[in-house]
């Protein structure tokens, strides 16, 4: 079974990242992680390969340091990686989708492509479907429950309200992995020794015949979310609390 994964490469939610001009940033001193839902990716897959064999590929587009998530990878279980480099800070999800899908058929012939459900900093949540759209294959994301069969896969995931719903899709296909679906192992020192070792193969992007310049979006602003005032206790009765409260959210918050 070939089994590719597709994470992202991102700041740590609680990083500070210092915003320069109007749509660049400043990540030097930012600690960047793997995408947190693409270790419910890597984990589910790791899983897969040890019970039906195969093997697992990392497949990541980013900077060069992104190996560094691409390691994070291999230390769960992964095989080998691929890393796809381009020099600019933003690339959109429909170039993204393209470059996953050139690296992973130059490679080889994937049974199930897993995904984190979206990544954490931009949040576009596209890619797992331009990927499957761009490769002719079907997708089913925010999975939380997986059994494999008979060349298929069952997948359980919530659509809101309460509801659940249960899917039968053929295989190849591509797969959004969300909290629930396992539980991440916690790499021990000699599986990180081990994913040292481990091979990366690095493609520009360029040589996949793409380029960021072609993107279908632009990142044209970056600005930082203003901080929240304090709390306000509002005086007087029930109506003169309503009105003072709509007040402020008209002349001062200017939301209504």
């Amino acid at each position: 079974m070939q089994i590719y994964v597709c994470v992202k490469h991102v700041p740590d939610t609680a990083a500070n990242i210092k915003i320069v001009g109007e749509n660049g940033f400043d990540d030097g001193a930012c600690k960047f992680i793997a995408n947190p839902y693409d270790e419910y990716a890597v984990e589910q897959a790791v899983q897969l390969v040890e019970k039906n064999g195969g093997e697992v590929i990392v497949v990541t587009v980013g900077k060069a340091a992104a190996a560094g998530t691409i390691r994070a990878a291999m230390a769960m279980g992964a095989h080998r990686g691929i890393l796809v480099t381009l020099d600019s800070q933003f690339l959109d999800s429909q170039i993204t989708a393209r470059a996953l899908k050139a690296a992973i058929e130059q490679d080889g012939q994937a049974d199930i492509i897993f995904t984190g459900k979206g990544a954490v900093d931009t949040e576009g949540f596209q890619t797992p479907y331009r990927l499957a759209a761009a490769m002719g294959l079907p997708v089913v994301n925010e999975i939380n429950q997986m059994d494999l069969a008979d060349g298929k896969a069952t997948v359980g995931h919530e659509i809101g309200g309460g509801a659940r719903e249960v899917l039968e899709v053929n295989l190849p296909c591509v797969l959004g992995a969300t909290k629930g679906l396992n539980e991440p192992r916690y790499p021990k020192f000699p599986d990180i020794m081990k994913a040292k070792k481990k091979p990366i193969k690095e493609i520009a992007l360029a040589d996949l015949g793409l380029s960021a310049d072609s993107a279908g979006s632009e990142l044209v602003k970056l600005e930082k979310v203003p901080e929240r005032t304090g709390a306000r206790m509002m005086d007087g009765d029930v109506r003169q609390a309503v009105e003072a409260l709509v007040k402020i959210l008209k002349e001062e918050e200017k939301v209504i």
